[in-house]
């Protein structure tokens, strides 16, 4: 749901929900470097290192202060309800 606030997700900035980034992604290993680069960095977010699309760190996501209900990657608000 666009502008829904709902508390964090009890997991790690650094850590994306399986559904978003499964760990048997074949890339996975280079996304979450990028993404952790972003996040130390304090950026808005990095390019996606297979695509070259712009992604959303978690970081910038969770000073947004909402979710916007677009299935972001890094989404710091999906849970493990059967919603997400």
């Amino acid at each position: 749901m666009s502008g829904e606030r709902r508390p964090l997700a009890d997991r790690p900035l650094t850590e994306p929900h399986p559904s978003r980034l499964p760990s048997e992604n074949p890339d996975r290993a280079r996304i979450i470097a990028a993404h952790d680069a972003a996040l130390a960095a304090g950026e808005a977010g990095y390019g996606d290192p297979v695509t070259g699309l712009f992604v959303l760190s978690a970081g910038f996501l969770a000073r947004r202060g909402t979710c916007c209900g677009r299935g972001c990657r890094h989404c710091p608000y999906v849970d493990d309800s059967p919603s997400e």
